[in-house]
This record gives C-alpha cells, sequence and structure tokens, in this order.
C-alpha cells in the first residue's frame, strides 16, 4: 500500500488505497465476506457491499479525511439498496442492513446527524500506526464501550508527497487501477509536477478526461491532459507550439510515449482522441508487420502481391513529405520509414531506397516542462 507521512503521523496516500486495503482485509478486520466494490445502484455507489455468514448485507463506506456528511451518504445508499434489492440470491432482504462509516475522525456533526437517525450505522475510527520496522492499521468500534480494537499490519511504499497537491481524485484513481504499473507511475509523477508548478493550476476532471489549467471555463488556459479512450487506454495531451512545436501558436498535441521517458509528439488534436490518428495508426501498423514479413521472408505469401509493396511506396511518399514540411511524425510512420525497403528486391529505377533511423525521442519529461512554461507565458 502507498502511506505517506502527515506532520508526526501516517495516512493512506489516497482513499483507494484506503479502499483497497480494507476490501483485502475484511474476513480479518471485521468477519465480513468481500461481496461487490464501488458498486453502482440507482445512481449511487457504494464503496464496499460485504456480507455476514448469515447473509445479511453490510454497506461500508470509508473516507480517508473528516468529511461531515458520512451518514447521509450512507442513507442514500440505504434508500437504493431497500427499493431495487439487487443480488437477492445472495443477500438476505429479510434482515435489516448494516451501516458502517469508516474514518480517521468523526466530526461532532457526524454524531448529532448518528444520534436522531432512525436507522442503525456503526462509526469505525481508524489510525495508521507505525513502529521501527512496521505499519499497522488499527480499527476501533466507537459504538462499543469498550472500543473493540483490531490491529493488522500493512504491507507498504513509502511516497514523499507535496502537501499542497491534493489526492488524486476517485475518478482517476478507478481509471488507473485498470493501466500498467509503468502507465500509473508515469502519470502521477506528471500530475504531481503539473500541480506543483503553479498555485494558479487546477484539475478539471470529467468521466474520461483529467486537465490542467487555471480553470474551467471559455477563458480557461490548459497545459496538459489524461485521456482514457474507450478501452481504457490512456492518453497524453499537451499544449505545445503548431508545426511541431516551433510556433509560438499553441495547440493541443497527442503524445507518444513508451513511458520509458520516450516520446514523441504525434499531432494536433482540437477535441477527443483523434479518430482519424487512431484509424491511421492501427492501418500502418498492419502494413508494417506485413512489410516486415517481406522483407525477412522470402517465401512470404504476401511477396507475390504487388498491391502491398504499392501501398508501401504510397504511404512512404506521403510520410516523406511530412518529414520535409517538418510536420509531427507518429511512432508507426517512423517505424515504416525505418523498414529496408531494398529488402524487397522491386526497387524502381535501379537505385537503392533510403532507410531512416530514427534514433532520437523527445524526453516526456522534457515535453511536459516545455508544455508548462508555455502556459505560464500564455496566463
Amino acid at each position: 500500500m502507498n502511506l505517506i507521512k502527515t506532520g508526526d503521523s501516517w495516512k493512506f496516500a489516497t482513499e483507494a488505497d484506503l479502499e483497497d486495503f480494507v476490501w483485502a482485509n475484511l474476513k480479518e478486520l471485521f468477519g465480513f465476506i468481500p461481496l461487490k466494490r464501488q458498486y453502482y445502484v440507482n445512481g449511487q455507489i457504494c464503496d464496499i457491499l460485504a456480507l455476514r455468514e448469515n447473509k445479511q448485507l453490510v454497506v461500508l463506506e470509508l473516507k480517508n479525511a473528516e468529511d461531515r456528511y458520512i451518514v447521509q451518504q450512507l442513507t442514500r445508499y440505504y434508500d437504493a439498496l431497500q427499493e431495487l434489492k439487487p443480488l437477492e440470491d445472495e443477500i438476505d432482504y429479510q434482515q435489516p442492513i448494516s451501516l458502517i462509516a469508516i474514518k480517521p475522525n468523526f466530526h461532532r456533526d457526524n454524531f448529532i446527524d448518528k444520534k436522531y437517525h432512525h436507522l442503525s450505522i456503526d462509526f469505525f475510527e481508524f489510525a495508521v500506526l507505525a513502529d521501527e520496522f512496521n505499519y499497522y492499521l488499527q480499527i476501533k468500534n466507537l459504538d462499543l464501550d469498550n472500543e473493540k480494537v483490531s490491529i493488522i499490519e500493512i504491507p507498504h511504499q513509502n511516497r514523499e508527497r507535496n502537501e499542497d497537491i491534493p489526492p488524486p481524485p476517485r475518478g482517476l484513481m478507478n481509471r488507473l487501477a485498470k493501466c500498467s504499473s509503468e502507465q500509473q507511475e508515469g502519470i502521477l509523477k506528471i500530475r504531481q509536477k503539473v500541480l506543483s508548478f503553479d498555485k494558479r493550476m487546477e484539475e478539471i476532471s470529467s468521466a474520461v478526461s483529467f486537465r490542467y489549467g487555471n480553470c474551467n471555463s471559455k477563458a480557461s488556459k490548459f497545459c496538459a491532459e489524461f485521456y482514457f479512450d474507450s478501452k481504457g487506454i490512456p492518453i497524453i495531451f499537451l499544449w505545445l507550439g503548431l508545426k511541431n512545436n516551433k510556433s509560438d501558436r499553441i495547440s493541443r498535441a497527442r503524445i507518444w510515449t513508451d513511458w520509458q521517458d520516450n516520446a514523441l509528439l504525434e499531432g494536433y488534436v482540437s477535441s477527443g482522441i483523434g479518430a482519424k490518428m487512431n484509424s491511421s495508426k492501427k492501418t500502418l501498423l498492419n502494413r508494417i508487420q506485413i512489410m516486415n514479413e517481406i522483407a525477412e521472408n522470402e517465401n512470404s505469401k504476401y511477396r507475390r502481391e504487388y498491391k502491398y509493396t504499392n501501398q508501401y511506396f504510397k504511404d512512404r511518399n506521403r510520410i516523406l513529405r511530412k518529414l520535409n514540411n517538418s510536420e509531427p511524425l507518429t511512432y508507426e510512420e517512423r517505424k515504416l520509414l525505418e523498414i529496408d525497403a531494398n529488402k524487397f528486391c522491386i526497387v524502381q529505377g535501379g537505385g537503392r531506397i533510403n532507410t531512416y533511423k530514427f534514433d532520437h525521442y523527445d524526453s516526456l519529461n522534457g515535453l511536459v516542462d516545455v508544455a508548462l512554461e508555455k502556459w505560464r507565458k500564455r496566463l
């Protein structure tokens, strides 16, 4: 788990980290059976649904910081579940639904709301404890006179954190959960860098996009964006100069990266992910695979079909015109130019064709720096 130090105490880096740990240890902490997490029902999203041994439903709402409205939130979950009664094969709705709030501390308003509420809601207070070698989660049931305590060790990874930077929003963490570890680390590093750059920088979230700029209005100036396509694949956009970043005029540029700091500015997209660019990249990738097979295998079934080589030269000439005009090339366009066409034994005019080698890639970190500086100048 990711833990951060705040003053003399420790806490989970994000609410998602807290939820991950509680979900993985429901049996040991509470004796519950995990059922669903982030469960959507009638417009509400419940953090965790669990069961007792007798199939009684338990709803757990977790907060990584003080929250004055957790009782009202649990009430809405209760109403949605009672009305629709989902998962009836697994849940015994003849028994009352148990509601549990888990927080590091409770505001006095929470106790007032609970005092006059007709539903039974249990308050559990948690803390992250540390000794010389290990970290532990301690949970107390505040509704018992003896404050029953559960303690469990936390496998951890310490992370430094700028206290001025808010934790990643739940939506972003949910998206990152489906990404590779390299993508997760890369995106969180860029986010940290961007939000640390200037006090005016804000994070603007939507269903599939997380933008960074000075505000969310028609007059806003953006510098970076993480966009997640229909398959959950993250795409990075930076606001860079036109004409392959040589112009002072700024536009939204799509960035390719191998998540090892190698990057390319692939083109400019005003909105969305650039469906035309996506289609072209997919088509070129297929052609590259075919041409590599022709180049490496004299008995390839494609070698006798000239439509493939003819199309290759059309693509090559189109890409070379872009290269000569200093237009950005996609990763696939670069790879197509690196194919050794002289191996095709179909070189026209008897001359050899140059093979282009693109050893130099931009630094992703460097492109982010450029986008930040350009953003500050625009402000």
